[in-house]
């Protein structure tokens, strides 16, 4: 495997607004990475918040939407936007010395946002798949994505990875 991973953030049944627009895309990024032998990630998010209705644990909308395609078992929780709060995760990412990442997901001004600027803050390398992120609000995606970039991501499209295959 290479020392890359492909990040799928949040795509489960409580983010139902909007996903549909990009699952198709976040699908054949999922292929792009297998071909490619490119780890693949899935995030998830539990919300342990009194009085909270959604991503509540052990509930179907906590769970990965079925029309993702699942291809590994590297499948973490998370309780709080950050991706890389997840132990589990972050393990991960040390045991397979993975220095480059790909992001897919949901919601671009929330815990996408969150993931991406802490890991170019811990100095890895973060491509943003502009058409592989969706918001609850998508009118703020192009904000989100001026706002990753100034962080330090770079932003990418699904095409991009395509033609490159494994040297982008």
């Amino acid at each position: 495997m290479q020392k890359k991973a492909l990040v799928i953030i949040d795509i489960q049944n409580d983010i139902t607004k909007n996903y549909k627009d990009v699952i198709g895309n976040i699908n054949q990024a999922v292929d792009w990475a297998v071909d490619n032998k490119i780890h693949v990630i899935y995030i998830r998010h539990e919300n342990l918040s009194a009085g909270t209705r959604t991503f509540k644990p052990g509930t179907p909308g906590a769970e990965l939407v079925s029309d993702l395609k699942i291809v590994s078992k590297n499948v973490f929780t998370k309780c709080k936007g950050n991706a890389l709060t997840s132990e589990g995760f972050a393990a991960f990412i040390s045991e397979n010395d993975i220095c480059d990442f790909y992001i897919a997901g949901a919601d671009a001004a929330a815990c996408v946002k969150s993931t991406c600027y802490n890991l170019c803050k811990a100095n890895y390398k973060v491509n943003v798949l502009s058409d592989c992120i969706t918001s609850y609000d998508k009118r703020k995606i192009d904000e989100m994505l001026r706002y990753y970039e100034s962080k330090g991501s770079k932003i990418i499209t699904l095409n991009d990875i395509l033609i490159q295959g494994e040297n982008y």
